[in-house]
């Protein structure tokens, strides 16, 4: 009797667990990634390097052995890029082995990504993280049609209450959960998105699956071990994440805690204010300079802000605008000559007034708007019209704009309070803090001697200025290394670079760009430096180097062009079909792979980058100093200058 009730014991434990299983793959990745259910009752991991808790969005167990947090946003194109190796691992390792955290991160200069965010979490709040990843999906599968309409569109789709899901939106009951998101980023270093962390381990960027995978296999074998040592389940993550995270330098962690407000600086910066518009007295005890735009809505946004403390602080205060147009911004650019313009023909007043009409009217800058308010304001349309699409100050603009980077200033608004910085639409409150503090040593200077008028100039004198620019000792390419430009030019661009990685594919617009600004002043020399985890970077440099054999530097730079615009095509097959199409000879192109005849010069390059110190791409040196990054092209541009300003000394 016994032995039969075991045995109807464990049929319906086998019934069970099969039962189990099989919600599992409903719930799981049987419906190709939705999340399986969620843990009851609320639980934290505040205690890992990383932390998460039952109220981020989650695909995936507890117990997990592997959990991969991602920073990311729905309005960023590189985010929508690595859902697709989000997506992979989540099928191929399964929501027992790995579970996926996602963690708010909105870019300040993608207008509709905070919306959306918040728009997510509240769904997520409302209905769970089954109705969080439907959401999620919808909002990557319209990135450009992310708008209140669609938001409750998607949240019925995703099973939530309407009425409830307007309500919570309209209180913006869950932006203080991005806010939290965002403020846990900043401290663990995030700098853009999307930006993962694998147990703890950093990877940056849109990165191919297979880096994901190889970091995965990794932790995988890391928490076995930890298992094995007696860790409990549910604590692999919390311990896995105090050994592989590697926290920013402690300085900028120590700036970070200091901070009293979101984006502000505690250091000085040396900010010239020059000949720029401004209002206000030119002997107030504080000065705003301004880095701004008239497209970016957040800009928009500032503007009653710093209105208003002109007003309360009046002949105190002054503010400065700084042009920054941002390249994604077309109708930025355009907007400023007009405002330029103005200023040339009726004086800071004509400046001021053509600043208020372009923010009140954001959007509309078509030449028949710009014909409007020229009307509107009294100025001769025909001079306007000629400085738009004759760009006459447009020298003025790009000036501003090299300050800007310069002072990493990168996004907009982006101020600077007697040299301290404060970033973004920040509250009246934000300000007032800061100009308060100023005021205080500004007026401790008077008192001590210094006129009012100087003021500023002695605030400047401690202000920090940008590093100098890190110098590389890199020997001088010779007829092994492919090259374009002036054959006997005196300033070389020796470009370390990797066929796979999408970073050295930004720069190349910008080469091209400067080789055609400069002609044959210049030269680009191509470094070899394929990345380890980029499996198809290596034979891709060699088959590169062959067609320079066979087909000397015009070929080379066609190849090149080729491999940047398929770089997700760089198997041996495409290698041999994109060489075939130049005509080479196929024979000794497959012989040269086959027999590594090119290996020894590739590796070369990547030894003389390692012993000056490069170990990433891109990465380009100008007559021996670093422009580290797909940096903008104003930076190479200074470089550039500064190494024809040695030439001639």
């Amino acid at each position: 009797m016994k032995q039969g009730t075991a045995i109807v014991g464990f049929i319906l434990s086998f019934l069970a667990g099969m039962l189990v299983m099989w919600g599992m793959q409903q719930g799981g990745i049987g419906k190709g990634g939705t999340s399986i259910k969620a843990e009851k009752g609320a639980w934290s991991d505040e205690d890992a390097a990383i932390p998460v808790t039952s109220k981020d969005p989650i695909w995936g167990s507890r117990t997990a052995p592997v959990t991969v947090v991602v920073f990311s946003e729905f309005e960023c194109p590189f985010c929508s890029r690595v859902e697709a190796s989000l997506e992979t691992l989540k099928t191929e390792y399964g929501p027992e082995k790995l579970r996926l955290v996602w963690k708010s991160y909105p870019l300040p200069f993608h207008a509709n990504a905070r919306p959306a965010s918040v728009a997510a979490e509240t769904v997520r709040a409302l209905a769970g993280n089954d109705a969080f990843w439907q959401f999620h999906k919808s909002a990557f599968a319209n990135q450009k049609a992310l708008n209140r309409e669609n938001f409750e569109k998607w949240a019925v789709e995703a099973g939530v209450d309407l009425a409830k899901f307007k309500d919570e939106l309209d209180k913006n009951t869950y932006a203080a959960k991005v806010e939290e998101d965002e403020k846990l980023g900043k401290a663990l270093g995030v700098k853009g998105t999307p930006h993962t962390f694998i147990n703890g381990v950093v990877v940056n960027g849109a990165r191919p699956v297979e880096n994901f995978k190889e970091i995965v296999e990794a932790q995988l074998k890391e928490a076995q071990a930890l298992l094995d040592s007696g860790t409990k389940a549910d604590r692999v993550y919390v311990e896995a994440t105090k050994k592989n995270f590697k926290a920013p330098a402690a300085a900028a962690t120590a700036e970070r805690r200091e901070r009293p407000e979101p984006g502000e600086d505690k250091s000085v910066w040396n900010v010239p204010v020059g000949k720029s518009p401004m209002k206000g007295p030119a002997d107030a005890l504080v000065t705003i300079v301004l880095f701004s735009e008239y497209q970016c809505p957040f800009c928009k946004r500032v503007e009653p802000t710093l209105d208003q403390l002109l007003k309360d602080y009046g002949n105190k205060l002054r503010l400065v605008w700084k042009d920054r147009p941002l390249a994604f911004h077309a109708d930025a650019e355009p907007a400023a000559l007009f405002a330029a313009e103005a200023r040339k023909q009726k004086g800071e007043k004509g400046f001021w007034d053509a600043h208020a009409i372009l923010f009140e009217n954001q959007g509309k800058f078509k030449m028949e708007n710009f014909e409007e308010y020229a009307r509107t304001l009294g100025l001769n349309w025909a001079a306007v019209k000629s400085a738009i699409e004759n760009k006459t100050h447009i020298a003025s603009i790009k000036a501003d704009a090299e300050l800007a980077d310069t002072l990493k200033a990168s996004g907009t608004p982006h101020m600077f309070i007697n040299g301290r910085r404060l970033s973004g639409a920040q509250p009246i409150e934000s300000f007032k803090k800061l100009i308060d503090e100023e005021m205080a040593k500004a007026e401790a200077l008077v008192k001590a001697g210094t006129s009012k008028a100087s003021v500023y100039e002695e605030i400047m004198k401690k202000g920090q200025t940008a590093p100098a620019v890190e110098k590389k000792n890199v020997p001088a390419p010779t007829a092994a290394n492919p090259f374009k430009g002036g054959k006997n030019a005196k300033i070389v661009l020796q470009v370390f670079s990797d066929f796979e990685c999408p970073f050295c594919g930004r720069i190349e617009p910008t080469m091209d760009e400067l080789l055609a600004k400069y002609g044959d002043k210049i030269q680009v020399v191509w470094r070899n430096l394929p990345l380890s985890f980029h499996k198809q970077a290596k034979v891709a440099a060699e088959a590169a180097m062959e067609v320079f054999k066979q087909k000397g530097n015009e070929g080379f730079w066609r190849f090149h062009d080729t491999l940047f615009k398929n770089q997700r095509a760089l198997s041996r097959a495409d290698l041999e079909r994109y060489a075939e199409e130049m005509g080479c000879d196929m024979a000794k192109f497959r012989a040269a792979l086959d027999n590594g005849t090119h290996t020894k010069a590739v590796e070369e390059d990547a030894a003389i980058g390692a012993r000056a110190g490069i170990t990433g791409t891109p990465a380009v040196v100008i007559n021996g100093h670093l422009v580290s990054g797909a940096q903008p092209t104003a930076e190479f541009e200074k470089v550039i200058q500064k190494a024809e300003a040695e030439l001639k000394k």
